[in-house]
C-alpha cells in the first residue's frame, strides 16, 4: 500500500522502517520541525531513505485546514495514513483523505485513558491491566472505532518508562505493523468503542501534580510513579523528606547532594548537623590515639601510631555513629588526615561518592523485548566525553546496515588524555594502593555486574556485530563473565609463597662470606598497557585481555576495533558501577591508524596487547620496538588445521567439523581454515557435511532459532565474495553457498570446498568466514598429511580425529600450534593458556600464564 506517516520519535522511525520492511511505499513523511537545530528521529530516517519529508509547525490556521498543506498531502496520493506517536492536531481533510482512512496508536485499552496523559492515568488510577489501542481516527477525542488492542499486566513498581519500555515501544511497534496487514488483507475489524468504562482525565500538568498526603500510602505510590518525570510529583519541603534531584530556577536539574556544593571549590562546607557528627568522629580519633594531645584537620591517623586493627575499630564505630553508614576500610586508608576522612564521610553521607558519579549520555533502543542503553561517547578519567572536534563515525547493524548510532571518534590527542589519566592512576591512584585482595574484590563486583547486564550486553553484541544472540550469552557475554572471575581470583596469589611464576620466589644465592645473601623476586605490575581488540568477538577479546592486566595491577587503555566499539563502552559504564577507580580503564573508539598507531609509538605506554592480523602485528611489533622498547604480545592470522582419519567418530567429526569452521559465523581466530579428510570416507564426510550445511538457518542473530547470522560487516562481506571467487577461478570445486544471500544486510551463505590443492589461495589463506575448505589425503598417510598440515607460516590451532589414542598422541606432538584439539573443537577454558606459535604471534591469553604478560620480574638481594 501506499502510505503516509504522520508522528514524530524513535516510536514513529521504528514503525516507519518496519512498514517498510513489509514492503509498503511510503509515500511521505509528515513531522515536527527541527528543535534546536536536530531533526526528529522519525524525519531523519525518511530523509535518509530519500522519501519526502515534510516539517509543518501547524496544519491549520483559524479552525481551518491550511489549503498548501492540504494540497501538498493529496499530490502524494496515500491509501491510508499511519500515526504511531503524533503530538499535533491533523485536520480531518487530511484524516478521511485517503481510500483506507486513517489509523492511531493510543497507549491505553480504550475507551478508559482517552487523552494524551493515558499512560499517567493508568498507573495513577492503580489500573491492574494497561495496553494499547490502534483505532480509526474520527473527529472526536481518541473516540474512533477499534481496530487492535493488547494488553499486559501493570506490575506494581512500574512507572511510565518502564511500563512504555517494556511493553508498550516494542509491541506498539508490532501492533501497527499487524494493523496495516489486517487492512491490506481486507481483514481489518472496525468496532464502536463503548461508552460504558469510558474515562477523560485531561493532561497532566506540574501545577496539578502536587502530592496530597492525605490519603492511603497506595495511591501516593500511585499518584508519584504515574507522574514520573514528566511533570513529575512535588511536595512541600520537610525535615523528613529524601529529596535525591532539586530542579533550579533555570530548569536545570541536579543532585541534591550537590546543592550545598560550592563552585569554584572541591572543599565542602558542613552544614550545622553534619559539624556535630564531625566534631563526634574526632572524639572517636581522640579515643584511639591517645599519645595525640588534639585531633586536627592535619593529624593523620598512621602516623599518630595506629595500626590495621585501628582501622577496623575506627570503622566500626564511625558506622555505627552513623548508623550503619557503608564504610570500607580501605577508606580509612584512602584519607588518612583527619580533614580529609570528615570531608570523605560527609561525601558519603549526603550520597555523593565521587566515585560512582558519571553522567553518561545514552543512546537507547528498544530491542529484543527490552531497551538498551548504550553510552557513545569516548571513556577517559572515568568519564565519558566527546573526542576532539567532536569526531564521531557511525557505528553499523549488521543485520539490516541501518546506522545503530554515532561514536565519538578518538584523535591523538585523546590518546595522549587518556595515557595521561591512566598513568596518574597507576603512579597515584588508589588502585596501586589497595591491596591485592581488595583489586580481586572489585574484579569479583565487575563480574557480578556483567552477570546482571548479561541479556543486554549479549544484544547490543547481536546489534553491533551480528552475533547469534544465544551464542554471544553463553561465549560472548558468558566467558567474559567467567575470565573476570577466575583472574580476579588470581590477585591475592602473584606475589607470595615460594612458586615458579606468577608468584615471587626466594633463590639461594652464593653467599658473601662472613655475611650471608638472601635473594628474592618480586612480580610487578609494567604499569600503563595498551590493548587493541579485534571485532569478532568484541567483548570476549576485551576480557581475555584486560582481566589478566587488572589483575596485575596495571591500567589500561583499550581500543576496541571502529566497526563494534558499543559492548566496550558499555564495559566502562560497569566499571564505574562496580567502583574501579577512576583512570584505571579508559577506553577508545577509533580508528587503528590513528588510535591503535599512538598507543604503539606512546613514551608511556609499557605494554600493548593486540589480537588482528599478521599484517598490523608485525607493523605494532616494529613501533613498539621503536617507540621505547615496550612489552607486547601478540594473537594474530591463522590458518588451522583439521584432520579428520577414517577411524573416528564419524557423526561426532561431522558435527564438530561444521563446529570447526561455521562457529560465530566462521568468524573465529581458531577456526579450522582447512579440514584433511582421509580418503575412505571424505565423499561421505562431504555429502554429511552438506546435508548439516543445508538445514542450517540463516536469518535475524536476534532469533532464538538463528544457527547463523550476517557477517560483521560490508568489508568483510565484500572479501569473503572474492575470496569465493578466487577459489572456483583456481579450479576448486564449490560444492555450495559463496553468495550474498539475497536479503538487507551483510548475509553470506555458509560455503563448502573440496577437491582443493596445496598450491590454491584457498589452501593457504584464511578467509575468517563460514567456508569450509576440504582436502583429500592418501589412506593410511600419516606423515604426508602432518607435512601438509604444518606447511603454513600460521600455528594458532589444529585438530585430529581418531579413535586410535597412540596416532591421536603422535599427531599432537608433531603439528605446529598453540593449541591442539583432539576429538573435539573450539573447546577453550579461562584456565587453559592460549596463544600462537609462527606468525600466529606470541605471549599468551587466559590461564596462569596469562598473567606473565602483564608483569614484570624485580630481584631484590639482602646482605646480613
Amino acid at each position: 500500500m501506499k502510505i503516509a506517516v504522520i508522528g514524530q520519535s524513535l516510536f514513529g522511525q521504528e514503525v516507519y522502517c518496519h512498514l517498510r520492511k513489509e514492503g509498503h511505499e511510503v509515500v511521505g513523511v509528515f513531522t515536527v520541525p527541527d528543535k534546536d537545530g536536530k531533526a526528529d528521529p522519525l524525519g531523519l530516517e525518511a530523509e535518509k531513505d530519500g522519501v519526502p519529508v515534510f516539517k509543518y509547525s501547524r496544519w491549520r490556521a483559524k479552525g481551518q485546514a491550511l489549503p498548501d498543506v492540504v494540497a501538498k498531502y493529496q499530490a502524494l496520493g496515500a491509501e491510508l495514513n499511519v500515526l504511531p506517536f503524533c503530538s499535533q492536531f491533523i485536520p480531518m481533510e487530511i484524516i478521511s483523505a485517503p481510500r483506507h482512512g486513517s489509523i492511531i496508536y493510543h497507549p491505553s485499552l480504550l475507551p478508559r485513558h482517552r487523552g494524551a496523559s493515558a499512560i499517567n492515568w493508568t498507573l495513577i488510577h492503580g489500573d491492574k491491566k494497561g495496553g494499547f489501542s490502534i483505532f480509526w481516527a474520527d473527529d472526536g477525542l481518541d473516540t474512533g472505532d477499534l481496530l487492535l488492542q493488547k494488553e499486559c499486566e501493570v506490575l506494581p513498581d512500574d512507572t511510565v518508562s518502564t511500563l512504555y519500555n517494556r511493553f508498550l515501544f516494542p509491541e506498539g511497534i508490532k501492533g501497527m505493523v499487524q494493523a496495516v496487514r489486517l487492512i491490506a488483507e481486507g481483514k481489518a475489524p472496525r468496532l464502536p468503542q463503548p461508552e460504558e468504562g469510558a474515562t477523560y482525565e485531561g493532561i497532566q500538568k506540574k501545577e496539578t501534580a502536587k502530592i496530597n498526603w492525605d490519603q492511603p500510602a497506595e495511591a501516593i505510590h500511585n499518584w508519584i510513579r504515574g507522574n514520573d518525570k514528566v511533570p513529575g510529583a512535588w511536595t512541600e519541603a520537610c525535615e523528613q523528606l529524601l529529596v535525591k534531584n532539586i530542579q533550579l530556577e533555570d530548569g536545570k536539574m541536579i543532585l541534591a547532594s550537590n546543592f550545598f556544593k560550592g563552585a569554584a571549590s572541591s572543599v565542602l562546607e558542613l552544614t550545622e548537623a553534619e559539624l556535630v557528627t564531625a566534631e563526634a568522629v574526632r572524639s572517636v580519633w581522640q579515643r584511639i590515639l591517645p599519645k595525640v594531645l588534639e585531633v586536627e584537620d592535619s593529624t593523620d591517623f598512621f602516623k599518630s601510631g595506629a595500626a590495621s586493627v585501628d582501622v577496623v575499630r575506627l570503622v566500626e564505630e564511625v558506622k555505627e555513629l552513623c548508623d550503619g553508614l557503608e564504610l570500607e576500610n580501605e577508606d580509612v586508608y584512602m584519607a588518612s588526615t583527619f580533614g580529609d576522612f570528615i570531608q570523605l564521610l560527609v561525601r558519603k553521607l549526603r550520597g555523593d561518592d565521587e566515585e560512582g558519579e558519571c553522567s553518561i549520555d545514552y543512546v537507547e533502543m528498544a530491542v529484543n523485548k527490552r531497551t538498551v542503553r548504550m553510552p557513545h561517547q569516548l571513556f577517559i578519567g572515568g568519564e565519558f566525553v566527546d573526542a576532539e572536534g567532536a569526531k564521531t563515525s557511525e557505528t553499523i547493524n549488521p543485520t539490516d546496515g541501518s546506522v545503530i548510532c554515532q561514536v565519538s571518534l578518538a584523535q591523538v590527542t585523546d590518546v595522549d588524555k587518556a595515557v595521561a589519566a591512566a598513568k596518574d592512576a597507576f603512579e597515584n591512584g588508589r588502585w596501586g594502593k589497595i591491596s591485592a585482595r581488595d583489586r580481586g574484590r572489585l574484579m569479583y563486583r565487575l563480574a557480578d555486574l556483567m552477570e546482571q547486564h548479561q541479556e543486554e550486553l549479549a544484544t547490543i553484541e547481536a546489534l553491533d556485530a551480528g552475533a547469534v544472540y544465544t551464542l554471544a550469552l553463553k561465549t560472548h557475554v558468558g566467558m567474559s563473565i567467567q575470565t573476570f572471575r577466575y583472574f580476579a581470583g588470581w590477585c591475592d596469589k602473584i606475589q607470595v609463597g615460594p612458586r615458579l611464576p606468577p608468584s615471587g620466589s626466594t633463590i639461594p644465592i652464593n653467599q658473601a662470606r662472613p655475611n650471608r645473601n638472601l635473594t628474592l623476586t618480586r612480580k610487578e605490575p609494567v604499569g600503563v598497557c595498551g590493548i587493541i581488540i579485534p571485532w569478532n568477538y568484541p567483548l570476549m577479546m576485551l576480557s581475555w585481555k584486560t582481566a589478566a592486566c587488572l589483575a596485575a595491577g596495571n591500567t589500561v587503555v583499550i581500543k576496541p576495533a571502529q566497526v563494534t566499539p558499543l559492548t566496550a563502552l558499555k564495559f566502562a559504564e560497569l566499571t564505574l558501577k562496580a567502583g574501579i577507580p577512576k583512570g584505571v580503564v579508559n577506553v577508545l573508539p577509533g580508528s587503528g591508524s590513528l588510535v591503535g598507531q599512538r598507543l604503539s609509538d606512546h613514551p608511556d605506554v609499557r605494554k600493548i596487547g593486540f589480537t588482528g592480523s599478521t599484517e598490523v602485528g608485525k607493523h605494532i611489533m616494529k613501533s613498539c620496538a621503536i617507540s621505547n622498547v615496550k612489552k607486547v604480545s601478540l594473537e594474530l592470522g591463522g590458518k588451522s588445521p583439521l584432520i579428520i582419519f577414517a577411524d573416528c567418530d564419524l557423526n561426532k567429526a561431522v558435527q564438530m567439523g561444521m563446529s570447526s569452521v561455521f562457529f560465530n559465523k566462521g568468524e573465529n581466530c581458531i577456526a579450522a581454515g582447512r579440514l584433511f579428510v582421509e580418503d575412505s570416507i571424505h565423499d561421505e564426510f562431504v555429502r554429511r557435511v552438506v546435508e548439516e550445511v543445508r538445514k542450517m538457518k540463516v536469518g535475524n542473530p536476534l532469533d532464538r532459532d538463528t544457527d547463523h547470522g550476517p557477517q560483521n560487516h560490508h568489508a568483510h562481506l565484500v572479501k569473503l565474495m572474492e575470496y569465493c571467487q578466487h577459489g572456483v577461478k583456481e579450479g576448486a570445486t564449490l560444492v555450495c553457498g559463496g553468495n550474498q544471500v539475497p536479503r538487507p544486510g551483510f548475509f553470506f551463505e555458509p560455503t563448502v570446498f573440496t577437491d582443493v590443492e596445496d598450491h590454491m589461495f584457498i589452501a593457504k589463506e584464511e578467509s575468517f568466514g563460514p567456508v569450509m575448505i576440504i582436502s583429500r589425503f592418501a589412506d593410511g598417510d600419516l606423515d604426508a598429511v602432518l607435512s601438509r598440515a604444518n606447511a603454513t607460516e600460521f600455528g594458532l590451532a589444529s585438530g585430529v580425529f581418531t579413535r586410535d589414542i597412540n596416532k591421536a598422541l603422535y599427531v599432537s606432538d608433531k603439528l605446529q600450534a598453540g593449541t591442539v584439539f583432539v576429538n573435539t573443537y573450539n573447546k577453550t577454558d579461562v584456565a587453559a593458556p592460549f596463544g600462537g606459535f609462527k606468525q600466529s604471534g606470541f605471549g599468551k591469553d587466559l590461564g596462569e600464564a596469562a598473567l606473565n604478560e602483564y608483569l614484570r620480574v624485580k630481584t631484590v638481594t639482602f646482605e646480613y
